[in-house]
């Protein structure tokens, strides 16, 4: 039988975490006086791009250095440990959806530029019911999407082909990584991002739910 192999992002695809993240931005910047409390809707901009430019966005001009940087995205990391499932839940009909296929025995994957800890916490933590062939965060030694190398480790990990896979993702970081590992691409429009960015890297498809999404999908594969 054909395998066949879905690749999903996490934050804004899966997960809805921009509270959280919202919630330990703010505390790592007022630990380190520097005055300023940001809103989920300004934080949900800054995500997409590891927590290395979640936190240089974050902090203000006039107190972006290196060392400021370095203190923030410390404290943010000891803090979103403890608090990544305070406000955090799936988007409604995710985990339906990912047993839907699972149960189809279609791969599932995670491939996200969420810190390694933390993508495996709330995987864990949500999903105990999905079994994916594969958890990939962000790690030192692997670059982060859009960069192709986190598709291209997981596909050579699964020994899967590229035309039977499909990435899912809701930012243009996303689209740009499936354009860039030459695989197919869905965009999901419930995310961080505008439905016109995700426009711009023209996806086989964009999907505005999950039903929408399941029946996306099952066309494909």
């Amino acid at each position: 039988m054909r395998k066949r192999l879905l690749i999903f992002d996490l934050d804004g695809t899966l997960l809805d975490t921009v509270g959280d993240l919202t919630q330990a931005v703010n505390h790592a910047l007022s630990k380190n006086n520097i005055n300023i409390n940001h809103n989920k809707e300004t934080i949900s901009t800054f995500v997409g791009n590891g927590i290395g430019k979640l936190i240089e966005r974050a902090i203000p001009c006039q107190d972006r250095n290196a060392e400021n940087i370095k203190c923030v995205q410390g404290d943010f990391v000891a803090f979103y440990n403890a608090h990544n499932t305070d406000l955090t839940r799936p988007y409604p009909g995710i985990t339906e959806t990912l047993e839907y296929f699972q149960n189809k025995e279609i791969l599932l994957a995670i491939a996200s530029n969420k810190y390694q800890k933390a993508t495996e916490q709330l995987v864990a933590h949500y999903f105990p019911t999905i079994n994916f062939c594969n958890i990939s965060g962000q790690k030192a030694e692997v670059p982060i999407k859009p960069h192709p190398a986190i598709i291209n480790n997981i596909l050579s990990e699964i020994h899967i082909p590229k035309e039977d896979v499909l990435y899912i993702g809701d930012s243009e970081v996303d689209m740009q990584t499936g354009v860039n590992a030459e695989v197919d691409t869905i965009g999901v429009s419930w995310g961080f991002r505008e439905k016109k960015i995700l426009q711009k890297y023209s996806p086989f498809a964009i999907s505005n739910n999950t039903d929408e999404l399941k029946r996306l999908i099952s066309n494909y594969i």
